[in-house]
């Protein structure tokens, strides 16, 4: 708690110096005073250029066409990756992302980077995750006094602009680019599922637009079931059987862990109900333990369960 308050000192102290000095006069005169100063102080754009650190960051809004948006009223918040930041990439990815063909995956890059409101670092470091204008949520954690947005650094807080609120991170941060199925397949451990969404003829269902909320059982999970129970599901003559299985487990809508857990059930694509259960940090679907949260996709958020869910 010391180390977070101390974080939030130098916050504190960094929104002071932007400050300036403490207005004398009478309340009328201070906020006029105040309202100069605000139309004085650079937007977002401008303020990254004029920072001299934030090139190539400009660069790619200029080549996205998000320019006019981000000189726009907002006010956003911006977690802005310095140059040393996108020099981390794998050489070449940045050429890559300017070329014209590549403008709307740039555009999703620089859109997850950006927050609706003026978040200040005070507020920030209260906050587990925010929905980014891109659609996707970023994680945020604290630990001492380090604070992370997903796995980059906040280096810099509470650079004030005309139209919102800029922190400095050391790290270019990735939107989700593989929808559910494409998400499952790499990960590695949802073999077995993966194997059913296709014999239950499902992939371009769940390759869809959705959205939707998957409670993915592992490898693991599945392998709890009698083998039986799974060869005879996954037999052409079952698909029926199978497809109610996988879409019990699929809920419309994409839910995030912080709402799932203030839910008593919620109805599954099949037509049935399940059960959620929240207790002790602990999440349950019917019986199944929910190991893993949030893992979001272009089409929706899976969520890891340790068994599998038969309706």
């Amino acid at each position: 708690m010391k180390q977070l308050l101390t974080f939030m000192a130098i916050c504190a102290m960094a929104t002071s110096v932007h400050a300036g000095k403490k207005c004398k006069g009478t309340v009328k005169t201070c906020k006029t005073v105040a309202a100069a100063q605000a139309a004085k102080r650079l937007d977002i754009v401008d303020t990254a250029v004029s920072a001299g650190s934030f090139q190539t960051l400009v660069a790619a809004v200029q080549a996205a066409g998000l320019v006019d948006t981000l000189k726009g009223d907002g006010p956003f918040t911006v977690f802005a990756p310095t140059d040393e930041a996108f020099a981390k990439l794998p050489q070449g990815t940045i050429a890559e992302l300017l070329k014209p063909e590549n403008k709307s995956k740039l555009q999703a890059i620089l859109a997850y980077h950006v927050v609706p409101g003026s978040v200040k670092a005070a507020e920030v470091v209260k906050l587990s995750s925010a929905k980014t204008v891109q659609g996707q949520e970023i994680d945020i954690a604290v630990n001492g006094e380090e604070v992370t947005v997903d796995a980059a650094k906040i280096v810099k807080t509470d650079i004030h602009t005309a139209n919102g609120v800029i922190h400095v991170i050391d790290s270019v941060l990735l939107p989700a680019d593989k929808d559910i199925v494409e998400t499952a397949a790499a990960a590695g451990s949802f073999n077995s599922l993966v194997a059913a969404i296709e014999a239950a003829g499902l992939v371009e269902t769940l390759k869809g637009e959705g959205p939707f909320t998957v409670f993915a059982p592992s490898d693991d999970a599945v392998a709890k079931l009698p083998q039986a129970t799974v060869d005879n599901l996954l037999r052409p003559e079952n698909k029926d059987q199978l497809a109610a299985v996988l879409t019990y487990h699929v809920i419309a809508g994409k839910v995030m862990a912080a709402d799932v857990v203030h839910l008593k059930s919620a109805k599954t694509v099949l037509g049935n109900d399940v059960t959620i259960t929240a207790a002790d940090g602990n999440v349950r679907i019917n019986d199944a333990n929910v190991v893993a949260t949030d893992i979001e996709t272009t089409n929706g958020v899976i969520h890891v369960i340790d068994s599998v869910l038969l309706p």
